[in-house]
């Protein structure tokens, strides 16, 4: 009895799972489908909006999240929109774009490129939808005009320095045109400025490297002129040392040949240190003959014999 018990319990659950399964994921999601599609409710996310036309005219617009029961905002135009009408659903989150190097010339005559960056959202649902067939061209071709026209004839130096000055003033400009078209302009901000002509990106770079080569020349000429000075300094400096040593040389010399001389012996050792080292510089041939030798005769006869033949 109790095992019935049991298996009829366990044979509910069961059921009472698969019942609770369909409702929640086939029933409870038909109903709403069925209930979406009859007009009966909408769903809106954040930063969303969704604008109802009905028979050509604006039925309601619906900007905040959450669930909303169409037939409390539009009333018996609720059910009926769906089908008659056409709902369009906006993103009214914050966007960005950039456009690229839009020419204008400086006060100098330069053709310069300027970036701007900017930010945008739709303000006015329905004036986004209808006074405009292309806000977000509209609203770049209003930017490149306002920069165009606010940023032309300026001073190059002005471009090249002042970008949040230039992005004022181009949001300035362009903000009132973009709020008639139900699109809102956020920050506005000048990123790049440069130049558009080749040649002269080219005749820049070619005098910026012959300034750098005259640079460098002017370096390396002053750093010669700079060891020139040290050189002739130190060289002035050595000749002058060398002209004192010169100049007492003959004193220190003569002092020591004074004091040599006072001692006979120690003066004929030096003399004769001196013509010794005098003749072996000198490079002479030196003949050496024993001592009382006749030979020095001979040989001084044998030199004077041919002298004597010539004569004859």
């Amino acid at each position: 009895m109790n095992n019935l018990i049991q298996g009829s319990a366990i044979a509910h659950m069961f059921l009472a799972g698969i019942f609770t399964f369909i409702g929640m994921f086939i029933v409870v999601p038909f109903c709403f489908g069925i209930a979406q599609l009859f007009g009966l409710y909408t769903i809106v996310e954040e930063r969303q909006c969704k604008v109802y036309v009905l028979f050509g005219k604006v039925v309601a617009v619906i900007d905040q999240p959450g669930l909303h029961l169409l037939i409390f905002k539009m009333g018996i135009k609720g059910p009926l929109v769906n089908f008659l009408g056409k709902c369009h659903t906006l993103d009214l989150r914050l966007d960005q774009e950039y456009l690229r190097s839009t020419p204008v010339n400086s006060e100098e005559g330069a053709p310069m490129g300027i970036g701007v960056w900017y930010e945008m959202f739709v303000s006015d649902p329905v004036a986004y939808l209808f006074k405009n067939a292309d806000p977000r061209g509209s609203l770049a071709a209003n930017v490149s005009n306002s920069t165009v026209r606010c940023l032309s004839n300026m001073k190059l130096a002005d471009m090249l320095e002042n970008r949040h000055n230039m992005s004022q003033s181009v949001r300035t400009e362009v903000s009132p045109q973009s709020r008639e078209w139900g699109y809102g302009l956020g920050s506005v901000y000048v990123r790049k400025v440069h130049l558009r002509d080749a040649e002269r990106i080219k005749q820049i770079e070619e005098k910026v490297v012959n300034r750098l080569r005259q640079v460098t020349a002017a370096i390396k000429q002053d750093g010669a002129n700079q060891v020139s000075i040290i050189t002739s300094t130190a060289e002035r400096q050595a000749a002058i040392e060398f002209a004192k040593a010169a100049a007492m040389r003959p004193q220190i010399v003569g002092a020591a040949l004074q004091k040599i001389s006072q001692d006979a012996e120690i003066s004929r050792a030096l003399f004769s240190v001196l013509e010794t080292q005098n003749i072996i510089a000198g490079e002479a041939a030196i003949t050496l003959l024993p001592q009382n030798s006749n030979l020095l005769g001979e040989l001084v006869a044998a030199s004077q014999t041919p002298k004597s033949a010539a004569a004859k």
